[in-house]
């Protein structure tokens, strides 16, 4: 049987994969929702079944968000990166 934490990660990427077909314009507030559910999906993943799973977890979620991600990287360090146009 899987666990609760398996089965709410994969209704995530799922979501995830929804969003991402959304216009730009449309994805910010279901996006800011995800990136802020999934370290608490990655956290509970480790915690149920180790962190092996937690460390694949953390990749899949970077690699989704890797332009958000390196966007607010880019704005921590001072730059000023441009958001693409849609």
């Amino acid at each position: 049987m899987i666990s609760v934490p398996l089965l709410l990660a994969a209704i995530w990427a799922l979501l995830a994969t929804v969003v991402a077909f959304l216009p730009m314009r449309f994805q910010y507030a279901p996006g800011w929702c995800l990136l802020i559910a999934a370290p608490v999906l990655i956290i509970w993943i480790g915690a149920e079944h180790g962190w092996i799973y937690s460390a694949l977890a953390l990749a899949g979620f970077a690699s989704m968000f890797r332009n958000p991600l390196m966007y607010y990287y880019k704005k921590a360090r001072g730059q000023n990166p441009q958001v693409p146009k849609s």
